[in-house]
């Protein structure tokens, strides 16, 4: 993961840079710009950490190596679960979630209820039913 590691520990101090630089530019009376190109930089930094210290747990992949063949990266690539309807909840949750910022907050507390049921649900899928262990 050392690809992607470095693209983006690189970003965090590129848009901090930008930031300081936005924020110069418009006398800091803009602050929504600003503290957005800031807050871009630390979800930046956040996922550079998390991919160095996943790399340092997983090891050398093939995809790290110049010296790598194609069948090398072959096989199990993780685990899915082949016909979950949960991910197709969580989806209509959070399109009811948007649809109540559009229309009235109201229909967001239904978006938020049926997201913790489709996330429960997602979680102990195989915990019951047909798939359990």
């Amino acid at each position: 993961m050392r690809i992607e590691k470095n693209l983006f520990l690189i970003g965090l101090p590129i848009f901090v840079v930008i930031g300081v630089v936005y924020g110069v530019l418009t006398e800091f009376s803009e602050w929504v710009g600003f503290l957005g190109i800031l807050l871009v930089g630390g979800l930046a930094g956040m996922i550079g950490f998390y991919l160095a210290f996943t790399g340092k747990r997983v090891g050398e992949r093939p995809e790290d190596r110049l010296d790598a063949e194609i069948h090398e990266g072959s096989g199990e690539q993780g685990h899915f679960s082949p016909w979950s309807w949960w991910p197709l909840v969580l989806g209509l949750s959070a399109a009811t979630g948007f649809l109540g910022i559009a229309i009235g907050f109201w229909i967001m507390y239904i978006g938020m209820g049926l997201a913790v049921i489709a996330l429960v649900g997602w979680v102990f899928e195989y915990s019951r039913g047909d798939h359990a262990h």
